[in-house]
Order: C-alpha cells, then sequence, then structure tokens
C-alpha cells in the first residue's frame, strides 16, 4: 500500500468515526442531508460511511423517516467501556494535585435521586480543617455540586428538584424557583459554581462538572474551604484550577469537547 492509500484509507476511517460520534449524541434520528451540511459534504459520501456503519451494527436506519441513530454494537461498545472505567480511581491522582495547588478539601461528587452523594475526599492541608465526609448527601439547589450538575444535566432534573421544593437552610440558600433559574444559566455561562453560606453558615464551595464518554455529567469535584480561605468571589486560580482538573478527569473517562 502506498503512503497515499494509507493516508485516505486513515481519513476516511477518522470521518467515518467522526460520523458516528455526532449521530451518537444527537438526541433524534438524523438524516444524510442534515450530516453532509454539518460535515460541509455530498450526501453520497455521508452514505457510503453510514452504510459501512450500518453493515457493522454501528448505526441503524428507521425504515419510516430513513434517518439513523446509533446501533446495538455501538451501545454494547459503550456499556462496556462505562463498565470498565473507574470514575473514583481516575479522579484522586488529579484531585490530590488539586488540593497541593491549593490546600483546600477536594470532594467527588456521584449524582443520585436525592442530591450529590460524597464518595471520594482528599482533606485540605491547613491545620483546621474544613471539609465534608465521604457519603455525606447534598441537595441539589443548596450546594455548588448540586447546582453545576443541575445547570449541565436534563432541563427534566431541574422540574423534578424544584417541584420537590428548594428548602432554605440558611437565610442565603437560594429557596425561588426564578432565583435558581437565573443562577443555573449563569453558571452554564461561567462554567462553574459556588455556593457561599447557602448549605451552612461560614461555608463556600466551587465546583466543576465531569463529563462522561456521551457528554453527560457523570460526577462533579469540588474544592471546599471556609469563607475566610474561600471568598464569594473566587480566585482565578481557584477557578481555573478546578477547571482544568474537571477536564482532565472528563477527559481520563473518555470525554470529547466534540460529545456536547
Amino acid at each position: 500500500m502506498t503512503e497515499a492509500k494509507e493516508a485516505n484509507g486513515v481519513q476516511a476511517v477518522l470521518f467515518a468515526l467522526a460520523i458516528l460520534e455526532y449521530v451518537a449524541v444527537q438526541r433524534e434520528a438524523v438524516g444524510v442531508t442534515a450530516l453532509a451540511e454539518h460535515f460541509g459534504t455530498n450526501k453520497s459520501k455521508i452514505f457510503r460511511h453510514l452504510r459501512t456503519l450500518a453493515q457493522q451494527g454501528y448505526v441503524v436506519q428507521d425504515e419510516a423517516s430513513e434517518r439513523y441513530r446509533v446501533g446495538a454494537r455501538f451501545i454494547a461498545l459503550g456499556h462496556a467501556i462505562n463498565d470498565s472505567v473507574d470514575i473514583v480511581r481516575e479522579a484522586v491522582p488529579v484531585m490530590r494535585k488539586v488540593r497541593n495547588a491549593l490546600s483546600h478539601s477536594v470532594i467527588l461528587g456521584m449524582m443520585e435521586k436525592g442530591g450529590i452523594r460524597i464518595v471520594s475526599v482528599q482533606p485540605g492541608t491547613s491545620a483546621i480543617e474544613i471539609s465534608v465526609k465521604s457519603g455525606s448527601l447534598l441537595g441539589y439547589h443548596y450546594s455548588a455540586q448540586g447546582k453545576v450538575a443541575m445547570a449541565f444535566g436534563s432541563p427534566a432534573l431541574v422540574k423534578k428538584v424544584c417541584a420537590a421544593g428548594l428548602t432554605a437552610l440558611t437565610p442565603h440558600t437560594i429557596s425561588s424557583v426564578k432565583e435558581l433559574e437565573k443562577e443555573l444559566e449563569k453558571i452554564r455561562k461561567q462554567g462553574w459554581a459556588i455556593a457561599p453560606n447557602e448549605a451552612v453558615t461560614g461555608l463556600n464551595a466551587l465546583a466543576v462538572p465531569i463529563f462522561d464518554a456521551s457528554g453527560q455529567v457523570a460526577a462533579t469535584v469540588a474544592i471546599v474551604d471556609s469563607l475566610q480561605f474561600m471568598k464569594e468571589k473566587p480566585t482565578k486560580l481557584q477557578i481555573d484550577t478546578l477547571l482544568a482538573a474537571g477536564v482532565s478527569i472528563s477527559e481520563s473517562i473518555g470525554f470529547r469537547a466534540s460529545a456536547r
């Protein structure tokens, strides 16, 4: 095989994977025309790749709409990857780096029905430790972890949390649906959330999302400390360090920016 043919073969594989990724993250089946417009190419080229992917079971075509969605083989592959990935194992080394860089306690949370369950904690390095116990359940609307999960999660989660009522734990807890929606929109734009005095007076947390291979929120990572050491407006160093940690952990479990 010549170098030119080999290069063309590699490009074809990469393009097929790009098509597969795009189809996988769409909420509905997608047509050949839409794919051609998205990738800026002709429909015949798209169709050739779709036909190959369909033959291997990675996509299937809906008979009625003639549009494509991911197939059983791709879904099974995704489940196999998820089963082999341990978020805690991947997150701990990154959390330690954050703790060493900032001195604050670093906590990892997983989404549950009632809130964010803390599954791993890296204690801070200061003489007086401010942290959250592993196993604790933090409510969605009053914690930085919960708010960032709602901001980047499904709209159904936000509706469910609001329907259950926004209990005020302190005078600073967000207890208005309108105020919460405004806060979530702000979080989406900046990529992080804080919750000064909202869960406990004198305590603050800064949290960012962790995304899985499908682009969905899989967990949250946060730094926690007293307002004396973590002001209501986080420093650029705190924000940048934690955002980088969120990206690092997300990528370690298969996330790619194109998935969102």
